[in-house]
């Protein structure tokens, strides 16, 4: 994926990073900088009500952008090791300069290299991998493949979830996306319902069973909310409403 020129700007409080282009590639309340400001970022981070703690050991973030995720992670779940993938070296500088990202190489790695070629490679496996990589076009290239989906598939854990932001640029604009996620994890995939923002959350496992009721993600995204901040519960009443005449559980 090719590197960028890359923008910093500020407006009502919030800085945002740009990459060359009106698309926003990540943002920051400045006054709650470790918060999750976009709400697509919010339901990229869903898995920790599919997963019991302490969930996740180890997590794989594709795309630096803004830091946010990985600034989620890092003071929200202490005990999480995260390796993040960028390959361009001068967003880690422009996020640890303009975004607060920690320099804590123990628990935090950003590691510079092709997102798609370190997948391919063998290496450890994580509990949760989270793709939220896109060029100043917002295209992802090789990382919205069948062979990096299922090169995602290969690194997951037994508990394992991949977590992974679609951008449609239309109406179902994700579809045939989420469909290679689905062929790469042989139907084990859900697609959440579109954000606001028109971005969409794919989930998807090969190993241990998601098997929720509504009901049980409902009391988690409140217990999260008051432990975190982060607040699900949006994304979990647009969940009921799709499935309301379907099931009454989340099954993956």
């Amino acid at each position: 994926m090719a590197k960028n020129t890359i923008l910093v700007s500020e407006e009502a409080g919030i800085r945002f990073l740009h990459f060359s282009s009106e698309w926003v590639q990540g943002a920051m309340r400045i006054r709650r900088p470790n918060a999750l400001e976009l709400d697509y970022t919010r339901e990229m981070m869903a898995g920790l009500l599919l997963r019991k703690a302490p969930w996740p050991r180890e997590a794989l973030l594709v795309g630096l952008g803004a830091g946010s995720l990985a600034k989620f992670i890092y003071h929200n779940l202490p005990k999480t090791k995260i390796t993040v993938l960028e390959i361009d070296p001068q967003v880690e500088i422009v996020a640890r300069l303009h975004f607060k990202l920690p320099d804590d190489p123990a628990r935090l790695n950003v590691v510079i290299g092709d997102g798609a070629e370190y997948m391919l490679a063998d290496g450890r496996c994580f509990d949760y991998i989270l793709v939220d990589g896109f060029d100043k076009n917002a295209k992802a290239g090789v990382l919205d493949t069948l062979p990096f989906y299922q090169a995602c598939r290969a690194r997951l854990s037994n508990k394992g979830l991949l977590s992974v932001n679609l951008l449609g640029h239309n109406r179902g604009g994700h579809q045939a996306s989420a469909n290679r996620i689905d062929k790469a994890f042989d139907g084990r995939s859900l697609v959440f319902p579109s954000c606001n923002s028109g971005n969409t959350i794919a989930f998807a496992t090969a190993g241990d069973p998601v098997d929720m009721p509504l009901e049980a993600l409902r009391s988690r995204a409140e217990i999260l909310k008051r432990e975190s901040g982060l607040d699900l519960l949006p994304t979990i009443a647009r969940i009921e409403q799709r499935m309301a005449a379907q099931s009454d559980h989340l099954i993956i």
